[in-house]
């Protein structure tokens, strides 16, 4: 039998297959090598964050303990912070004058226990607006191993799914390759080597080979990535990059709590809830994912995390898990102000089927929800008239804002609890902070769990004890933001202090006299003319510095007038103002156009509208043209830009005046926040947050009238008039 193959061609084709399997190999290789570059990377990052603290820390620190240290030498060698020193090697020190190597030695000792003990909490952040060296290193390292990973796995699949035969294919060619192999070959080896070559050749040419050179140009492309496509990858996932910087890193981000506050033995009974996310469509985060297997686990909870951290996208997740279980109806009770932004959070997260059912066509939509299955979304009012079958028991009935049902008596409460005795799961959520409100926190638990509530009402008074916190966390989970999202880029608030012009002075000189608390609080925004308005001129240079950063600008006012006045001032800087009368709908259509808008937009908002409800993480400027009675108020507004998704450093600025209400406002806040802050964990803090009420606002009012009469030497009858 006459060789069917030439011996090169043969040697070649084992050749190629071996090269072939070797780079299919190498991808997985390249993985680790990431994984490596990852942990080297955050090393630095923590490295140079230690430097950093170390330094503004003066060399004299290191005779705090009277050590004898000639520490003027060293600051006369150039060694002027413990940072100097940390850098330095022995000898570096030991060449000072008068430093022995002895003494060197013990520098460098002391230097290292201090490194310690800075590094020993370090966090690191990742933010856009901090590109450095260390930073850009470990952003590129994780995006390249997380587009190397699938890369990956699909070569170790296709490895596997081929090694039998080809193995078997390059053995059987191998052994009748060569010239005399092949004389001397029995006709079965013969025989075999001309289906050894036939079966590599359609394996090098097929998919197989096909595919694998794919996945070997892909891995390639991967490896060659570069830091600005990178920190664009982390721009549009951040979440993605963190999850992966916790899973090869545990705790560098600052956040190593792994059962986030809750007691232990309820804590291994979570860890072992079962969580199916077939058709959830974005990434959770660890503690998102432990909040899903809580809900899911307990069945009638109250999820009380901050603002900000993804409440809904943990409910929605909830919902997938059981829907893969095989439950078919949810439902999903909020206020009007965000039942749009439900809709589409559920779309745009999962493949769950969504129906709103509110409005004139509910009827219709509740028909269809019950025919269906999927999501129905409802809001507070509508429940009342909502007619379902007795036969209906949702799997899981979602309440939001669920503080809209504290009072007992509230019809709204009475029909939210209608369909509560009839749901098999119940979720209530509220980012308001209920530990101070033991009364509004029992009312909730007691629909959920009446046995835990009656334990809570005999210790209501202790509140802020841990045995109160033990026995309310099998109904009530609460996280902070400082506490698992430690890897947010920071939070800049200042405060911008303007100067009052002649005009601006008369005219808030006049409302305060008439006494009118409307004109005083909106104190330089009451010009007609805003080229003569402080804050007015100062907001036109924050837009323009933000367009210059490529920022976006949220611009909130508690008053009407002031939003139309922004708007009237930016002109085609400003989307539609968001106020009280926008429908919901609306609302999130400016808010969809605000993110496809250019750097240096500005979306001007009613505190009370804006400030709930909606997420804006395209903003990183938020700009606040009063102070508010409530710092919560405020709060909930910086909220909507800082939050879960941001990457950039957020930055606050709220427009003052100085000598007038502002000033007065800020510094009685500031007061009463010192006080609250000291007794907030005693129950004779409950439900005392800080705010300005009419009267005491009517206090500053004639404070003021007192004032500015006696600065314009005026009776003293103008001076008791009425605030």
């Amino acid at each position: 039998m006459a060789k069917p193959f030439r011996t090169a061609d043969a040697r070649g084709l084992v050749s190629g297959h071996h090269a072939l399997m070797e780079r299919l190999g190498a991808a997985e290789s390249a993985l680790e090598s990431c994984r490596r570059e990852v942990i080297s990377a955050s090393g630095m990052m923590v490295d140079r964050e230690v430097l950093d603290v170390l330094r503004a820390v003066p060399v004299e620190e290191l005779n705090r303990d009277k050590r004898g240290i000639r520490v003027k030498s060293l600051r006369d060698a150039g060694f002027c912070s413990i940072a100097d020193l940390a850098s330095a090697s022995v000898y570096a020190i030991e060449a000072v004058n008068g430093i022995s190597r002895e003494g060197a030695v013990t520098i460098k000792g002391i230097v290292a226990d201090m490194v310690k003990k800075t590094r020993q909490g370090m966090k690191i952040r990742l933010s856009l607006d901090s590109k450095t060296p260390e930073s850009t290193a470990l952003v590129t390292a994780v995006a390249k191993y997380r587009a190397l990973r699938p890369v990956a796995d699909r070569c170790r699949k296709l490895l596997a799914e081929n090694q039998q035969q080809t193995g078997y294919a390059i053995a059987g060619l191998t052994a009748a390759e060569g010239g005399l192999s092949w004389l001397f070959a029995s006709k079965q080896k013969r025989q075999r080597a001309a289906e050894s070559f036939e079966l590599l050749s359609k394996l090098m040419s097929g998919e197989y080979g096909q595919n694998a050179r794919a996945l070997i140009r892909r891995a390639e492309e991967i490896t060659g990535l570069s830091p600005d496509t990178a920190w664009r990858d982390f721009a549009a996932g951040p979440v993605g990059f963190f999850n992966t910087i916790e899973d090869i890193v545990p705790g560098i981000l600052g956040n190593d709590d792994s059962v986030y506050g809750l007691p232990e033995d309820l804590a291994q009974e979570v860890r072992e809830a079962e969580l199916l996310p077939e058709g959830l469509l974005c990434e959770l985060r660890r503690y998102q994912e432990w909040g899903v297997r809580y809900i899911l686990h307990q069945g009638r909870v109250l999820l009380g995390d901050e603002m900000g951290l993804g409440k809904t996208v943990q409910a929605i997740a909830v919902m997938v898990s059981l829907k893969n279980a095989g439950a078919t109806h949810f439902l999903v009770v909020c206020p009007a102000s965000v039942l749009t932004n439900w809709c589409r959070e559920v779309r745009k997260m999962s493949t769950l089927p969504v129906t709103r059912v509110h409005g004139p066509d509910r009827d219709a939509a509740l028909n269809e929800w019950l025919e269906k299955g999927g999501v129905a979304v409802t809001t507070y009012e509508t429940t009342s008239s909502l007619d379902l079958p007795e036969d209906l028991k949702p799997e899981l009935l979602v309440v939001d804002e669920a503080h809209y049902i504290k009072n007992p008596d509230a019809r709204r409460t009475r029909s939210v609890k209608r369909i509560c005795a009839r749901a098999r799961r119940l979720l209530f959520m509220t980012g308001t902070a209920l530990e101070n409100r033991v009364d509004e926190m029992i009312e909730l638990v007691n629909i959920l769990r009446p046995d835990i509530a009656v334990t809570l009402r005999s210790m209501a008074s202790l509140s802020a004890a841990p045995r109160f916190r033990e026995a309310v966390a099998p109904v009530y989970y609460r996280r902070r933001r400082e506490d698992v999202l430690t890897e947010l880029p920071e939070l800049i608030e200042n405060r911008e202090w303007c100067s009052l012009s002649p005009e601006e002075e008369m005219a808030y000189d006049s409302a305060v006299l008439r006494g009118s608390f409307t004109d005083a609080r909106r104190v330089s925004w009451n010009m007609p003319d805003l080229s003569l308005s402080s804050k007015a001129q100062r907001l036109l240079e924050l837009v323009e510095e933000a367009e210059s950063e490529g920022r976006k600008v949220i611009v909130f006012s508690f008053f009407l007038d002031t939003v139309r006045k922004v708007t009237g001032l930016l002109g085609e800087r400003c989307m539609s103002p968001i106020t009280g009368s926008v429908s919901p709908p609306r609302r999130q259509e400016i808010v969809d156009e605000f993110e496809s808008a250019p750097a240096g937009a500005v979306l001007p908002a009613q505190i009370q509208s804006g400030g709930t409800g909606l997420n804006i993480q395209s903003a990183s400027v938020v700009v606040i043209c009063e102070p508010q009675f409530k710092p919560s108020i405020e709060n909930q507004a910086i909220s909507r830009a800082y939050r879960m998704g941001q990457t950039r450093n957020v930055l606050v600025y709220r427009l003052l005046c100085e000598g007038t209400v502002d000033e007065r406002i800020t510094a009685l806040l500031e007061d009463k926040q010192a006080v609250f802050d000291a007794f907030a964990d005693k129950s004779v803090a409950a439900g005392a947050e800080p705010e300005i009420d009419e009267t005491t606002f009517g206090d500053i009012i004639r404070a003021e009238k007192a004032r500015i009469s006696l600065k314009r030497g005026l009776p003293p009858d103008r001076i008791s008039g009425r605030a």
